[in-house]
């Protein structure tokens, strides 16, 4: 390492930042391409920053039936949201000191506690339609993870390992290996799986305001203050961390630092934020050419995305994984 050189650590720390300080500006980017998809003006792109600074210094009402798990839920699916950078390639295309702490799987379980923090710390308050929420997202998301389960199988089946770092490394050495069948397959099971984490269209309308629609959004009717915030940014956080993964792992994972040279590492930083931005233009899009499913019908969306990474998995074992 050179003296312009950046310690492995010192990347670490840097991937993690680049998470919590470039979601909402990702956020933004997309709230704004919507308004105007929609003939709205749209808000401003850095107004998730000033929501998140407003929410920080509100007052913070806690319901009276709720307990400790209320304040310390958000808390938790935050820290969750910090740990995930550390185990993907988010800036760099070698591992870091903690990049090999978990794989795939371990990060989806990381995400999974987050989400169940979250669902918990709604509906212990009792109030309906959190509880409403948390009972959807739950059962949603118990739903998907047989499909996780096949992404990460077939990401162990092409690389002889489920670490992210593997994967993103065998689809840069060729060109070849992003078209190789079993590999769409299961980048396009991945991408729906994104689509239902992320709450949109024709999962779930983010932006609206029946409840009796809402799933992700319902949870967090109950917070207010710090802890909303911390919600808020948090799944700004979750966005982009599934971007990251769905870019940098599967789909594009160029323009990642292959050194810890500081030129190499500033560069990687806006690479990934406007791949994101673009890959956001795409569910934006997505958003505005389709109508929301009914609520039975989101089981029929994500089986699909299970049958296609089961396909990837028949696939790969027929030859043409």
């Amino acid at each position: 390492m050179g003296p312009s050189g950046i310690p492995p650590e010192g990347v670490q720390a840097l991937q993690v930042l680049t998470i919590v300080a470039g979601a909402p500006l990702v956020s933004g980017v997309i709230a704004h391409v919507e308004g105007r998809l929609q003939g709205r003006r749209g808000p401003r792109i850095l107004q998730p920053y000033y929501d998140l600074a407003k929410l920080f210094c509100k007052e913070t009402v806690v319901p009276e039936q709720s307990s400790w798990v209320f304040m310390i839920g958000p808390v938790v699916a935050f820290g969750c949201y910090l740990i995930v950078p550390m185990l993907i390639p988010v800036l760099t295309t070698y591992g870091l000191p903690l990049g090999y702490m978990g794989d795939i799987l371990g990060g989806g379980f990381i995400l999974a506690l987050a989400g169940f923090s979250v669902s918990l710390a709604g509906t212990e308050t009792g109030a309906p339609y959190a509880q409403m929420g948390g009972s959807r997202a739950m059962t949603f998301g118990a739903l998907i993870e047989p499909t996780i389960l096949f992404v990460v199988f077939v990401v162990a089946l092409i690389t002889s390992t489920d670490l992210p770092y593997a994967l993103s490394a065998t689809v840069r050495s060729s060109a070849s290996e992003i078209v190789r069948p079993g590999h769409v397959l299961v980048a396009i099971a991945f991408f729906l799986v994104v689509l239902v984490d992320t709450g949109r269209i024709p999962v779930e309308t983010h932006s609206g305001t029946l409840e009796f629609g809402m799933i992700d959004e319902a949870r967090t009717l109950e917070h207010s203050g710090s802890p909303l915030a911390l919600l808020k940014w948090g799944a700004a956080m979750k966005q982009l961390i599934l971007y990251t993964i769905l870019i940098n792992v599967f789909v594009a994972p160029w323009g990642l630092a292959a050194s810890g040279s500081l030129g190499h590492v500033v560069l990687a930083i806006p690479a990934l934020l406007g791949k994101a931005m673009l890959l956001g233009l795409v569910f934006a899009v997505i958003d505005n050419l389709f109508s929301k499913l009914r609520l039975f019908k989101i089981t029929e969306f994500i089986a699909a995305a299970f049958l296609l990474a089961v396909l990837a998995v028949l696939v790969f074992y027929a030859g043409g994984g």
